[in-house]
């Protein structure tokens, strides 16, 4: 079995990259049907992560769309730190406007939960969510808070590729990798 190696850890295949141009054009489609009516959203891209998603996005919208960037961020290393950080804001006003936060992968909820209530502290007419990865299993906001577009459930596992890194590691990937503990790099032996 093929594997990668970032920083400390290594990684194994996990999920080809047409499986998830076919889901990001699934979720675009849906984004299409509720935005058609809607005069010029913002899109609100989380850097660093969503940006291959973003662009996957745009591809395939048939509306016209502004777009901002905004980063934060709650993880340190394969784990999140329970705080939120904002490291860039937005850099324009959103009173009034319909946003779309598109974002990697969600799987507390904690930073998207602290963006969408700051997005309507500040006037937003409605605020929804697109994301690559969710975590069904990691949620905490699902009485609160819903998630409107999702291309891919997964488990726990921490994942790096399309957009997703490890220590700033794995970004460029085509395909989604995932931590395999089991493996030491030692002449393809396990442990």
């Amino acid at each position: 079995m093929e594997h990668i190696k970032l920083h400390d850890k290594f990684f194994k295949p996990y999920i080809q990259n047409q499986i998830i141009e076919l889901s990001v054009k699934k979720v675009a489609e849906h984004i299409n049907e509720d935005y058609q009516n809607v005069d010029t959203p913002m899109f609100l891209v989380t850097l660093n992560g969503a940006f291959m998603f973003a662009s996957g996005l745009l591809r395939h919208t048939d509306f016209k769309c502004e777009m901002a960037f905004i980063k934060v961020s709650s993880y340190d290393g394969t784990s999140t730190t329970g705080q939120v950080t904002e490291v860039i804001g937005l850099d324009r006003p959103v009173k009034g406007r319909d946003i779309l936060i598109i974002e990697d992968i969600v799987d507390s909820g904690l930073t998207m939960y602290n963006l969408v209530n700051k997005l309507k502290e500040e006037g937003a007419a409605s605020v929804r969510i697109a994301c690559m990865f969710f975590k069904p299993g990691a949620y905490r906001f699902r009485d609160s808070m819903k998630i409107d577009y999702k291309a891919m459930d997964i488990g726990n596992e921490f994942i790096v590729g399309y957009g997703l890194d490890y220590d700033q590691l794995g970004r460029e990937l085509q395909d989604i990798w995932v931590v395999d503990p089991d493996y030491d790099g030692k002449d393809g032996n396990w442990k």
